[in-house]
C-alpha cells in the first residue's frame, strides 16, 4: 500500500515550469539600427557555419588559431569546468535510484551464564537498501538545475573559445600591421637621412642655416625614437600571441612577414538571430533555467520525506549454518518524516531561491544589450571607418605630392626647409593615420564577427543529460 501509494504521489513536480524570459524591446525588429553600413568589403564572404578566421586569407593566422584551440590554458580550464558540471548533473540523476549496502562482523567474546564462564563466536552479514522515492519533484528540479548548468557551462566553454579565438586573430593582424608601419618608418628615416645630409652640405656651401641642420636632425631623431615605440608594440603583441598559444613569450617566435589577411563581407543578420549566435547570451538564458528550477527544489523540502528500505541477512555462531533457517534474518520498514518547525530556513531558501531566478532574468536581459551594443557599435565603426578610410588616403596621396614638389624646390634653393619639413611631417603622418585605419577596421571586423557568436549556434548545446553529453565534452576539448 506504501509502495503504490508513493509511486502515484511521484508523478506531482512542485515548481513553476520554465518560461523563456522575454528579451528586450527591439529584438523582433527586422533590422539593425546600423544595418544599412553592413556592407561587403571585398569578394570573400564568411560562412557563419565554419571555422570563420578563414575568411580573412591567412594561412599563417589559421596555423596559430588551430594551436590556440589545442594548447589555450584558458579553454582547458573552461573544458574542466564543464566536464564538473556534467558530472554534478549525474549525482543529480543518481537520487532516483536506491541505495544498497553490505555488511559483515564478526567477534568473540566471553559470556557468563548461571554462574558459569563460556566463550564464544559471532558472526553477521547483511544486504540492506533504501529509497527515498521523489514525490514532490525536488530531484527531478535538482536534476533539471543540474542539466541547466551544465549546458550554460557548455556555452561558456563556447564563448571562452570564440573569445580567444578572435584575440589571435585580432593581435595577428594587428602586429603584421605594427610591422608595416615599422616598414614606413624606415623608409621615412632613409628619406630622413638624405635630406639630414643635403642639408649639410648645402650649410656647407653657405645655402641653408645652422637652424636648418638642427631642425633636420630634430626630425630625424623624432621619427627614430617613434620607430623604437612601434619595436616595443610589436614585441608586446607577440607576446600576447604566446601566451594565447599557452607558451612562455621565450619560447614563441613569429618572423615578420607580408600581412596576408583581407577584410571579409560579413552576411547581413536580424537581430532575432543574435539570441541563437551568441555563447554568452546562451549562457545566460540556461542560468534562468538552472534559477527556476531551483525553486522547485526549495518548494520540495515543504513536503514530508518517504524512504522505504529493506534488509536480510544472517546472525549466529558459526561459519556453517550461515544460510539456515534459523539464522536468516529481514527486515522491511517505511519511514516519512517532515519539518514541522525551522525558525524560517525553508522560506529563506525559498524566497533566495525566487531572488535567484530574477537576478538571472535580469542578467540575461543585461547579456542581450550588451550584444546588441557591441553589433551595432561595430557595424557603425566599419561603415564609418570605410567612409575615413577613402578621404585619408586621398589625403596621404596629397601629402605624398607636396612633399615631392617641396623637396625639388628645396633642392633648387625655391623653398625653405621648414616648408619641407612640415611636408614631411604630414606626409608621415598622413601614411601612418591610414595604417592605423587599416587596423582599427580588422579590430572592427574581428569584433563584430564575435559580437554575432562567430560560427557557433545555441543548437550546438549538447542534451542536458550528461551521460549524453560526454561524448560531445571529449569533442569539443580536441578542436
Amino acid at each position: 500500500m506504501t509502495l503504490a501509494l508513493a509511486l502515484g504521489v511521484a508523478g506531482c513536480v512542485v515548481g513553476p515550469d520554465y518560461q523563456r524570459p522575454a528579451p528586450p524591446a527591439g529584438v523582433e525588429l527586422p533590422a539593425f539600427k546600423e544595418g544599412d553600413l553592413w556592407r561587403p568589403a571585398s569578394p570573400t564572404v564568411i560562412d557563419l557555419q565554419a571555422e570563420w578566421w578563414k575568411a580573412y586569407g591567412d594561412a599563417q593566422l589559421d596555423a596559430l588559431v588551430a594551436q590556440a584551440n589545442q594548447a589555450n590554458p584558458t579553454l582547458a580550464q573552461a573544458e574542466a569546468q564543464y566536464r564538473q558540471a556534467q558530472a554534478l548533473v549525474a549525482g543529480a540523476r543518481s537520487a532516483f535510484f536506491p541505495t544498497v549496502g553490505l555488511g559483515a562482523s564478526a567477534g568473540r567474546a566471553r559470556n557468563i551464564d548461571s554462574g558459569a564462564a563460556s566463550l564464544g563466536n559471532s558472526h553477521a552479514w547483511s544486504l540492506n537498501a533504501s529509497w527515498e522515492p521523489d514525490l514532490w519533484g525536488g530531484v527531478r528540479r535538482d536534476v533539471e538545475a543540474a542539466g541547466a548548468s551544465a549546458q550554460a557551462s557548455a556555452a561558456d566553454l563556447a564563448a571562452a573559445r570564440l573569445a580567444v579565438q578572435a584575440a589571435v586573430v585580432n593581435n595577428y593582424i594587428q602586429l603584421r600591421l605594427t610591422e608595416e608601419q615599422q616598414a614606413l618608418y624606415a623608409n621615412t628615416i632613409e628619406g630622413y637621412q638624405k635630406s639630414l645630409a643635403l642639408t649639410q652640405a648645402q650649410h656647407r656651401a653657405g645655402v641653408a642655416t645652422g637652424a636648418d641642420v638642427a631642425l633636420a636632425q630634430n626630425t630625424l631623431a623624432s621619427a627614430q625614437a617613434q620607430a623604437v615605440d612601434l619595436d616595443l608594440t610589436r614585441r608586446q603583441l607577440e607576446h600576447a600571441l604566446a601566451v594565447l598559444m599557452g607558451q612562455t613569450p621565450a619560447a614563441f617566435t613569429l618572423p615578420a612577414a607580408p600581412l596576408q589577411a583581407a577584410l571579409p563581407a560579413i552576411p547581413p543578420g536580424l537581430p532575432s538571430q543574435l539570441l541563437e549566435r551568441r555563447p554568452d547570451i546562451a549562457a545566460a538564458e540556461r542560468r534562468v533555467a538552472e534559477a527556476n528550477a531551483r525553486i522547485g527544489v526549495a518548494k520540495a523540502a515543504w513536503f514530508p520525506n518517504l524512504i522505504l528500505s529493506a534488509s536480510g541477512g544472517y546472525q549466529g555462531t558459526g561459519f556453517g549454518p550461515w544460510f539456515s533457517a534459523p539464522g536468516r534474518v529481514w527486515a522491511l520498514g517505511a519511514a516519512l518524516a517532515g519539518v514541522l518547525f525551522d525558525g524560517g530556513a525553508r522560506d529563506a531558501r525559498l524566497e533566495q531561491a525566487r531572488a535567484g531566478l530574477d537576478a538571472a532574468a535580469a542578467g540575461y536581459r543585461q547579456t542581450v544589450l550588451a550584444g546588441f551594443q557591441e553589433v551595432e557599435d561595430n557595424l557603425a565603426a566599419l561603415g564609418d571607418l570605410a567612409r575615413e578610410r577613402v578621404a585619408q588616403d586621398e589625403a596621404a596621396r596629397a601629402a605624398r605630392e607636396s612633399l615631392r614638389v617641396l623637396l625639388a624646390q628645396y633642392r633648387a634653393g625655391t623653398a625653405p626647409y621648414t616648408s619641407v619639413v612640415t611636408a614631411q611631417a604630414l606626409a608621415l603622418t598622413a601614411d601612418r593615420t591610414v595604417l592605423q585605419l587599416r587596423a582599427r577596421q580588422f579590430a572592427a571586423s574581428v569584433a563584430l564577427i564575435k559580437a554575432i557568436g562567430g560560427g557557433w549556434d545555441a543548437s550546438q548545446l549538447p542534451p542536458p543529460d550528461a551521460r549524453a553529453a560526454a561524448s560531445t565534452s571529449t569533442d569539443s576539448s580536441h578542436e
